[in-house]
């Protein structure tokens, strides 16, 4: 017959969870708590499930002595002789003690052991269940709003969306429904604290891996992604098998897979581009919709500067510089975006210093145009041992050649500086006095007219 014990001992671990051993050695520890509360440490106490009996056994155990010296840990051969005939000196004897004589407060004692290993163990549990999760998106309700961070319940247990993490757009208030990516699980000694985002950029990428079969196959791969959270995001996608394309895979019919993941951001629009080996064609494919004309790859500054047409030059750089710098998130690469004239005003401006340093004529520039020093600057960053590589160079003419150019570049300097001086004191209609000028600087730091 099944004791009332077992029968709770069995629907807790139902209930809660909690494995049965665990729950087990939770009741021992609250009835040795409980035996200790009523005894005192001084008594030698053994505390142990029965299985067959359904009930929890409490043995006081004393040594046989001939002369009793502790009668908590002692007890004399001849009262041992009363419990166990056998009995001898030196032999531990076991009494089995009765549990109902602990008292109100051993009982108290009890359940509060109890109560705290039940806690501990679903903390455990709890960990147990999502410290294999990070990555995952999960689903929750809004509980509550801690100090700007969101408390969402999970079911089983609560986590953090924490302001950071949060779209600046998005508001929610308590009982939405709200979808996140888990971030981080950490464990702690009041419980596991499982960390959500909504900003980082594998919650745009998990969000296409749910809507779109061919990338959680392996058919298609997600390279990167680069996101501004609320505004725009770029993702840089790639096929591994030919015949299916990574962009419209994405997209689904109609639109309808990558609408599935805008309405999940809220609007945040999102650009789908393909992943190219080569950085040039890849910065092409990320620039887009802009039209490229020309890349120059600078591979030792790991930079790239990109020529566009006129009217495409503000498509190509976006609104607030976006279009661009997802697109340098994106691909890795410091990018500079010029429109065509600019380009060909800066060609033929570098032309020019080149013919203008001493020695130069244009067979010369030319040459060394052809080697990629496409202006005095370019020489006065150059090493000899680059200049060299130019036809008809040599090491004494290539230094001289540096030295004219930095020499150059400096008179450049100083008269630039000239000009910008003589533009400020033409807009300003005079020449300000030093006490003036304090005075200016004084009213300009208090906001002052």
């Amino acid at each position: 017959m099944i004791s009332d014990l077992t029968r709770m001992i069995d629907q807790v671990c139902r209930e809660k969870g909690v494995e049965r051993a665990v729950l087990i050695n939770a009741l021992e520890e609250a009835v040795r708590a409980a035996a200790r509360k009523k005894y005192g440490p001084d008594y030698d106490l053994e505390v142990s499930h029965n299985d067959e009996l359904g009930e929890i056994e409490v043995f006081e155990f004393k040594e046989v002595v001939e002369n009793v010296a502790s009668e908590h840990v002692q007890i004399s051969l001849e009262d041992a002789h009363k419990i166990d005939s056998e009995s001898e000196v030196g032999d531990s004897l076991g009494v089995k003690m009765d549990t109902d004589t602990f008292g109100r407060i051993a009982a108290q004692s009890a359940k509060q052991v109890i109560m705290q290993r039940l806690k501990e163990a679903e903390r455990h549990i709890v960990y147990d269940d999502f410290k294999d999760r990070r990555g995952e998106i999960i689903n929750g309700i809004v509980q509550r709003f801690d100090r700007g961070s969101i408390v969402v319940n999970l079911g089983r247990t609560e986590a953090e969306l924490p302001a950071k993490e949060q779209v600046p757009k998005e508001s929610y208030k308590q009982g939405d429904r709200i979808r996140a990516y888990i971030l981080d699980v950490r464990q702690f000694s009041r419980g596991p604290q499982i960390v959500l985002s909504r900003t980082h950029p594998n919650f745009v990428s998990t969000l296409f891996e749910n809507e779109v079969p061919e990338i959680s196959e392996g058919i298609v791969q997600i390279i990167q992604v680069a996101r501004e959270p609320g505004s725009r995001s770029k993702i840089a996608v790639t096929s591994k098998d030919a015949d299916v394309d990574p962009v419209g895979a994405c997209v689904g019919m109609k639109g309808r897979r990558v609408q599935a993941v805008v309405q999940e951001l809220r609007g945040e629009k999102i650009d789908i581009i393909t992943w190219d080996p080569d950085p040039a064609r890849f910065i092409c494919n990320g620039l887009s919709p802009a039209e490229i004309v020309r890349v120059i790859v600078d591979e030792a500054n790991h930079s790239m500067e990109i020529v566009v047409p006129d009217d495409q030059l503000s498509l190509a750089i976006g609104k607030k510089g976006q279009n661009v710098r997802l697109a340098s998130r994106l691909t890795g690469w410091k990018l500079d975006v010029t429109s065509e004239t600019n380009y060909n005003q800066a060609l033929k401006d570098g032309y020019k210093s080149l013919l203008a340093l001493q020695g130069v004529g244009e067979k010369r520039a030319s040459d060394l145009y052809d080697e990629g020093f496409r202006s005095a600057e370019d020489i006065a960053g150059a090493l000899v041992e680059d200049l060299i590589e130019v036809k008809g160079m040599n090491e004494k003419r290539a230094k001289s050649l540096i030295e004219n150019a930095i020499k150059y570049t400096r008179e450049k300097a100083v008269e630039m500086d000239e000009t910008i001086d003589e533009t400020e004191e033409s807009q300003n209609g005079h020449q300000p006095r030093q006490e003036d000028n304090e005075e200016g600087r004084e009213k300009s730091s208090d906001g002052e007219e």
